[in-house]
């Protein structure tokens, strides 16, 4: 048999995550690489009595079908924390999605005809790409600073660029540099947004994992006509393994979002929907949070002090005031690529992610980004200065 594939297919093909996640389960490699949390603070006990009282409530519930737009507790739930975090709304506002991610295939599959165009960061998430892709979409990346996308090229792409559909932005603790957009600049892209009838995607994944600065307000709460899709996950902030996550949007986008959905999977687990949402009610968990930020907070500094260390000095990081990531730039001309396949990996038995794959359009083989949260501390250390003392033998 000779399949013929959709034309969409030919833009599916396999990408660094998959790679990433094979490197991350080999237990003699140093990985920086995936986007995992710490599996040490991971709150088993608590959510194992959580599942064992979801499976034996009486009516088997838990187990059963549940609405497409999820369990009604739980998107309460959800509106009370957005609401708490500055962003008011209700149950009727968020979607119950199988994590971010799906948001994001949601957000393009509703937006994006072949040939539209969608604004990303330069970087951006490759996980982003992935879900947009099939859509068949041309990118326009805007170049980042310290504060994050820069307004003046993106009102400049805006006024000479045709079928703009959608902005897709991670403002806090970008992945993978580490950014946050400044409240300026947020400010500006939703002034850009309404004049130029372009949907925002707000992608929100490390949103609550901030160590030093001030907590700047959501786009959703900025959103002045109604077209800002919020997307939030619980992957972070509590397992990734439930899969679970959000949107928030206005009635006209959220209601084709949830087509999708009904379309797509019928309904995120019942079973997780459930246990996640009574962990919610029996446990605090800004009280969990807070810990994952001291713990990533030392995790950081520890990484980064190791990087000025060992690395070469012509080697610059950012340091971000939040999240998993750091993004490091290397001399022009190094290959981050060809130098973790050829000595990093075989040599210093450490992985990274080289950032050419996050550049939409015009890659950059000088890139990395490197993750904190995974390693224990020790690990850190050892792993960064072996890559520092492959780096100057060979770079």
């Amino acid at each position: 048999m000779t399949p013929t594939f959709a034309h969409r297919m030919d833009r599916v093909v396999p990408n660094a995550i998959g790679e990433l996640l094979a490197l991350g389960a080999d237990p003699s490699i140093i990985s920086f690489g995936g986007g995992y949390p710490d599996p040490t603070l991971f709150p088993a006990e608590a959510l194992a009595q959580v599942f064992d009282d979801v499976i034996r409530a009486p009516g088997g519930q838990a187990m059963q079908y549940a609405p497409s737009d999820g369990l009604p507790l739980l998107r309460e739930q959800v509106a009370e924390l957005m609401t708490a975090d500055g962003t008011p709304c209700t149950a009727a506002d968020v979607l119950i999605l199988q994590g971010s991610q799906q948001g994001l295939d949601f957000s393009a599959r509703m937006m994006v005809d072949p040939g539209d165009v969608i604004v990303t960061e330069d970087p951006t998430f490759l996980g982003g790409r992935i879900a947009f892709d099939p859509s068949e979409p041309v990118y326009a990346p805007i170049p980042m600073d310290q504060d994050g996308m820069r307004m003046d090229v993106l009102q400049q792409v805006l006024e000479t660029t045709p079928r703009v559909k959608m902005i897709y932005t991670i403002p806090e603790f970008q992945n993978p540099t580490g950014v946050t957009l400044s409240l300026a600049r947020r400010r500006r892209l939703i002034e850009l947004a309404n004049a130029h009838n372009v949907i925002v995607l707000e992608d929100t994944p490390y949103r609550q994992i901030r160590f030093s600065g001030e907590t700047l307000p959501t786009l959703k709460s900025l959103d002045t006509q109604g077209r800002v899709i919020h997307l939030g996950s619980f992957s972070k902030v509590l397992v990734p393994g439930l899969r679970v996550g959000w949107a928030v949007a206005s009635p006209a986008l959220l209601g084709k979002m949830a087509l999708l959905k009904l379309a797509n999977d019928t309904q995120t687990s019942t079973l997780n929907m459930a246990a996640t949402s009574l962990y919610l009610d029996r446990h605090d968990l800004a009280a969990h949070v807070a810990i994952l930020r001291a713990a990533y907070a030392r995790k950081k500094a520890v990484m980064l002090d190791a990087m000025r260390r060992h690395f070469p000095q012509d080697v610059t990081v950012t340091d971000p005031e939040g999240g998993l990531f750091t993004w490091a730039t290397f001399r022009e001309g190094f290959d981050a690529t060809a130098f973790m396949r050829d000595v990093a990996l075989p040599e210093a038995r450490v992985a990274y992610v080289p950032g050419a794959s996050f550049h939409p359009v015009t890659p950059r083989a000088n890139t990395a980004r490197f993750n904190y949260s995974a390693q224990p501390e020790a690990r850190i250390e050892e792993g960064i200065a072996a890559l520092g003392a492959a780096l100057k033998r060979h770079a």
